[in-house]
């Protein structure tokens, strides 16, 4: 068996990036163009076109590929697409800026030449209709919402050119892979069928269930972190992806598992992001995608399930990447095992529930971590890591009161 065919209708990887002579006498051009500073959003989106992992777009999108997406996840040729991938600028430079021009864009932070792009199209949107239809809340207090309501007021469409991959390859080397290098690797293993598992944070006990059980059904599992962006107080990536390295060598079959990662922010999109998780991972390799409790949600703006319901929605075809729905899952003192709650029949107070916040409130307090939550060498580098957090806090402390 084969593995799953890249998402759109040629069935083929599309990466944008640039390389060799190619690469050299454009990025030379793109020395003579205006500039378009990308957010850390769009820059990321950007890597993702650049890689292929963004296939079959060749760009940032039109307003019918926009209208499309928002409201019904389907662009204007039929091609599904759960979440727009857009760019944006301020009303005074899209003014200044024709079509059929050619922009180079230059990661805002950084400053660094990404790539350019060939506008074809400006377009003003209702950007409250937008977060209410993709995150269901117009509330600025949700992230993704927020990230959508502060973005210019314009938004450039047309093709692009990659130039880069930002510092991903250098900061996250061994980690950080791209759809054609995770499905070489697929292929070298003999996998045919991969089940990814999203995460933006340490894995612990009840997300190694998740894993195993993916692991009992297909060939290999995909452990696949966030590199981009998360909300303040997340744990960083470099420190994710020590958890999850201890954590397989440990408690995992060799060869079982990948771990890798990718380079967008997250948008806590909940249920539409879900959607976009499995279509990216199509295009990794990925025939499968472990859908848990509150998959990509923040607060409390989603239902716990919410994200296992809308692959019940979506079109026949829509996605070659199918979910794996997993129930909740804990430990439960009665069964003496982790469970779920479509295999343990004992009641709440026999179980071992332990949120990501409350966890980390311990950690960063120094309190005792109930046992079964989290495997001890996990919780070694949490504690590590809470512990640098601590002395830098003292240290910046102590110079305001020095003085310094």
């Amino acid at each position: 068996m084969a593995l799953v065919n890249p998402h759109g209708k040629e069935k083929v990887l599309k990466p944008l990036l640039l390389t060799g002579d190619e690469l050299v006498s454009e990025k030379e051009r793109a020395k003579s163009m205006k500039q378009v500073r990308l957010s850390s959003r769009e820059t990321g989106d950007l890597i993702m076109l650049g890689i292929g992992g963004f296939t079959p777009l060749t760009g940032f999108m039109g307003h019918a590929d926009w209208k499309g997406s928002v409201e019904t996840c389907t662009m204007a040729d039929g091609t599904f697409w759960p979440i727009p991938i857009t760019l944006s600028t301020s009303k005074e430079q899209a003014d200044s800026l024709s079509i059929g021009e050619e922009v180079a864009l230059v990661d805002d932070e950084s400053g660094e030449l990404m790539g350019s792009m060939k506008i074809e199209e400006k377009y003003s949107i209702d950007k409250a209709h937008e977060c209410r239809e993709v995150f269901k809340t117009d509330n600025p207090a949700h992230p993704g919402v927020l990230m959508v309501m502060s973005q210019g007021d314009v938004n450039l469409a047309g093709p692009v050119k990659v130039f880069s991959e930002g510092t991903f390859p250098t900061e996250f080397e061994g980690i950080y892979m791209t759809p054609a290098e995770t499905r070489k690797m697929f292929e070298g293993n003999g996998w045919s069928t991969v089940a990814a598992f999203q995460t933006r944070n340490p894995m612990h006990r009840s997300h190694e269930y998740l894993v195993k059980i993916a692991v009992e059904i297909c060939d290999g599992v995909l452990i696949h972190q966030l590199l981009g962006k998360l909300k303040p107080g997340d744990i960083p990536a470099d420190v994710r992806r020590d958890c999850i390295n201890v954590l397989t060598e440990n408690y995992f079959v060799k060869g079982t598992t990948i771990q890798a990662g990718y380079p967008l922010d997250m948008r806590y999109a909940g249920p539409r992001e879900a959607l976009l998780h499995a279509l990216f991972r199509q295009n990794f390799g990925c025939s499968h995608l472990i859908v848990g409790r509150d998959h990509a949600g923040v607060g409390d703006y989603y239902g716990p399930f919410d994200a296992h319901h809308i692959f019940d929605q979506i079109p026949e075809g829509a996605l070659e990447t199918k979910p794996l729905k997993i129930d909740w899952t804990f430990y439960c003192y009665k069964c003496d095992a982790m469970a779920s709650m479509k295999t343990c029949p004992h009641e709440p107070a026999d179980r071992l529930n332990l949120s990501g916040t409350a966890l980390r409130k311990m950690l960063s307090e120094g309190e005792e971590v109930p046992e079964h939550f989290s495997r001890p060498e996990v919780l070694e580098i949490l504690r590590r890591y809470y512990a640098g957090l601590t002395e830098k806090v003292d240290i910046k402390m102590h110079s305001h009161a020095i003085g310094k």
